[in-house]
């Protein structure tokens, strides 16, 4: 039975409803909120009083999130929203913003861009911090629910109220360990070997592994992998190959060799996607003129 009133609530209340509900964890809550877990452990008492929900429940030597409290955090989310925009409704000033921005961005994204943003960012906000999901291929409803402030990815999704900017543009890329095999030259050398790729989910593939089947090229993929970085491991000593963004030559996949693809595939846009609640707020404008002058510096537009 609830006991106190929802005038109690508040945002760091909102807060710790999220990060329990994401983390399911006591600990790393206290962790991400920068409090003991005595601390926690007061506050989510006033939150079950509030909402009148255990919020989480213990499970085995952790807890779980109740269904409730799952169900709470999609509206926490705008809610804290509405919090920072009406807090920010005067002269927007980054020296006093105390928030923690998370971008939704997968392992080739976050390794290129996020570290120099959050070099710039600090320089202009001390006392933000950054959240970084995985994007895996971005839906509507990611940005509906306020899961993330922005993502970064070169697919993103239909709806009016999605709004995006392209970043640059890379290319595909064969890459293969060097030490183990020539580079294949023609096409029939490329559909003899043995492949390795990403997979996101059992129906989410990349899109020139999409492209080349359409085009009725025919490949063996030995090895599917959830993400970019488990892809060297399966590469390194083997005649395998794999065909990603060109980019992960600088980082990821500098220790293996490189060439161009024997046949034509399509180009990789990346974008910045956000919703349209953010097109006009200005610490929103201020971390996608940021995240702009990043891709500059790097020269890859």
């Amino acid at each position: 039975m609830k006991t106190s009133s929802y005038l109690d609530l508040d945002g760091n209340l909102l807060r710790l409803l999220l990060h329990l509900t994401e983390e399911e964890s006591i600990t790393r809550a206290a962790e991400n909120l920068g409090v003991t877990q005595s601390a926690v452990s007061h506050m989510l008492t006033r939150l079950r009083a509030i909402v009148g929900d255990p919020v989480v429940v213990k499970s085995g030597r952790g807890v779980v999130a109740t269904a409730h409290a799952k169900a709470m955090a999609a509206r926490a989310r705008v809610l804290l929203d509405d919090l920072r925009e009406f807090s920010h409704a005067g002269e927007f000033d980054p020296g006093q913003l105390q928030d923690q921005i998370t971008i939704a961005a997968n392992d080739l994204q976050r390794d290129l861009l996020l570290p120099s943003l959050l070099r710039r960012l600090k320089a202009d906000a001390p006392d933000v911090t950054l959240r970084v999901i995985p994007s895996d291929i971005p839906t509507l409803d990611m940005f509906r629910t306020n899961q993330c402030w922005l993502a970064v990815s070169p697919l993103p999704p239909d709806g009016i109220e999605i709004m995006q900017k392209r970043l640059f543009e890379d290319r595909y890329m064969v890459f293969y360990d060097g030490d183990a095999r020539k580079a294949p030259v023609t096409l029939a050398d490329y559909c003899a070997a043995e492949h390795v790729t990403v997979s996101y989910t059992s129906t989410q593939h990349l899109q020139v592994d999409r492209y080349l089947e359409a085009k009725g090229v025919k490949r063996r993929f030995a090895v599917e992998v959830p993400g970019f970085a488990g892809i060297p491991a399966f590469i390194h000593g083997s005649n395998r190959l794999t065909t990603l963004p060109s980019l992960l030559r600088h980082d990821l996949l500098r220790n293996l060799h490189h060439c161009e693809l024997p046949v034509d595939s399509p180009g990789l846009p990346v974008y910045m996607i956000w919703h349209t609640r953010y097109q006009h707020d200005p610490a929103h404008l201020w971390l996608r003129e940021h995240l702009d002058a990043v891709t500059r510096e790097l020269q890859i537009k």
